[in-house]
């Protein structure tokens, strides 16, 4: 059959929805904060989000360390602290966008590995309770030497602008896999944490959904207090709720892990955390430096390199701001890796990354104030210091309400990737191979990975250099990383001499920003004080 051109449409015949640069309907963007009252409110919601991720990580990490409740409190306080300087140096010299910089799971399987190696098991005594303390703090000084080197990939990539020519070559196509799996990537945090304890996380989940979506639309009045307020009053109800079960008995008899899961006691934080302690660099003595680990942790850096440029544009987009240029991203990817040194002075045993969870929580209120996460970085800082009075009590929320609220961000961060395609030819079969091979093999290659890992105990590759194994099983079970470079290689490779493919994947949409001059919207968003911006690096 002949392949006729469709007859132009009439003028009543649906029209389609014309692609928007900038996200509408957003009430404050970037550059216009809220008065101080709700900014200040919005800025404690998203400390309470970030919350989750901090807490959830080293609960996990430290009794395998041999830290007990005491090791496990001040670690946390130290990763709160750390994040808050992060996201202001990210927010004021990095890419200026509402990104927090939190703790980030993508380095958590070389920490593991640091902590299974063996070379610390000489120091642990079945009767000494002092020597776990003691092999606790090895770990974590093996970490921190990690986390040092590692730290100087990101930083020699971004501030030399070498990640700026690999950006440069990103397009809508190439760029909707990518932010979209680092949404969709993290379903295992999402229901599977809900169902650990199904009585908390279900209703906190649909609280969360009709208090942010529904009651808006009965109560007409005050929308906008329940749409941008919902995780404050979630956290609150359902909190309440787990905690009269708690204290009426509901799980006295049920095992320790579901104990651990639904009661509102059993964080250990409350009675474990100083009143008052100001972490330090150094903390738990002089970083420990192995080749192998360094390695690692390096790969590690470069997936959450990637994964974060991804989550920067998530962010630009529900911030209502143009996209970035690369050299902005390139900045703030040099700032994510002081990030990281930062990480490893102070001894968090974890890297950092952009927070995906506040990405969506943006998405949610609709509010992208730079003013609230600086707020919300504050938060950070104050409470990390302030340990029991106040850290501690919310650290006490069960998990199960954290992975509630994680199912709407994490979705909310993914459609933002999906968002991308309105600039692409959806009709090409070029758009259509690329688009649902790379998002196939971004689920399908890490669900390899991490089945063998759960079913035999270690990645598909598996020699005796275990630094090597984590080089390649880490990457390939990051499921942004892989759909992301998949969908980056065949879009730059796969050309044809037919002038309409820069078209189909929707690079003319982005030309104006690629330059810092190009669009007078790019410096009202992403300049620098004092003109910095020439600098790191020159735009």
């Amino acid at each position: 059959l002949k392949n006729m051109s469709a007859p132009a449409p009439k003028a009543s015949e649906p029209q389609p929805h014309p692609p928007k640069e900038q996200l509408p309907d957003i009430s404050y963007c970037i550059t216009s904060p809220p008065p101080w009252p709700e900014a200040i409110l919005l800025g404690f919601q998203h400390y309470l989000v970030m919350l989750g991720t901090t807490v959830l990580i080293p609960s996990a990490l430290v009794p395998q360390m041999g830290g007990r409740n005491e090791e496990k409190a001040k670690l946390i306080q130290t990763i709160l602290f750390v994040a808050g300087i992060n996201t202001l140096l990210q927010t004021v010299f990095g890419t200026r966008l509402p990104a927090i910089i939190g703790a980030s799971y993508t380095f958590v399987p070389v920490t593991i590995s640091i902590m299974l190696s063996g070379r610390f098991n000489d120091v642990a005594d079945p009767v000494d309770v002092r020597s776990f303390t003691l092999r606790f703090t090895r770990i974590i000084r093996a970490t921190q030497g990690a986390l040092i080197v590692a730290s100087t990939l990101q930083i020699i990539l971004g501030f030399s602008g070498l990640w700026r020519n690999v950006v440069r070559f990103l397009s809508p196509l190439s760029a909707a896999p990518l932010v979209g799996l680092v949404g969709f990537g993290l379903y295992e945090l999402g229901f599977p944490g809900v169902a650990k304890c199904i009585e908390i996380g279900l209703p906190g989940l649909i609280i969360l959904i009709l208090i942010s979506h529904y009651t808006p639309h009965v109560m007409k009045g005050g929308k906008h207090v329940f749409a941008r307020y919902a995780v404050i009053f979630t956290v609150a109800i359902v909190w309440l709720y787990a905690f009269f079960l708690t204290i009426g008995g509901a799980y006295n008899g049920d095992k320790t892990d579901t104990q651990r899961s639904c009661r509102t006691d059993r964080a250990g934080l409350i009675g474990a955390a100083p009143w008052i302690r100001v972490p330090w660099p150094f903390q738990w003595g002089t970083p420990l430096f192995d080749a192998g680990e360094s390695f690692a942790m390096m790969m590690a850096s470069f997936v959450a390199l990637v994964e974060s440029t991804g989550a920067f544009i998530a962010v630009s987009r529900y911030a209502s701001a143009t996209m970035p240029p690369p050299s902005v991203i390139s900045r703030g990817v040099g700032w994510q890796g002081v990030a990281i040194l930062i990480s490893g002075l102070f001894g968090t045993g974890i890297g950092s990354s952009v927070s995906v969870e506040n990405a969506g929580l943006i998405a949610l209120t609709k509010v992208g104030s730079r003013r609230v996460v600086q707020i919300s970085a504050g938060f950070m800082i104050f409470f990390s210091i302030l340990g029991k009075l106040f850290g501690a009590v919310f650290a006490s929320i069960p998990a199960p309400i954290v992975a509630a609220l994680f199912c709407l961000f994490f979705a909310y961060v993914g459609a933002g990737g999906l968002s991308l395609l309105q600039y692409c030819n959806l009709n090409s079969f070029r758009t259509l191979f690329i688009l649902g091979f790379s998002i196939f093999l971004g689920l399908s290659i890490p669900q390899y990975f991490n089945e063998h890992t759960a079913i035999k105990g270690y990645g598909p590759v598996h020699t005796g250099a275990r630094w090597f194994n984590d080089m390649v099983n880490v990457p390939f079970s990051s499921k942004a990383f892989v759909g992301g470079c998949v969908a980056y290689f065949l879009d730059t490779t796969l050309h044809k001499n037919d002038g309409s493919i820069r078209k189909d994947r929707g690079k003319h949409w982005w030309d104006r920003f690629w330059t810092f001059k190009g669009d007078p919207r790019t410096e009202e968003f992403y300049a620098l004080p004092f003109n910095l911006h020439k600098y790191f690096p020159p735009a």
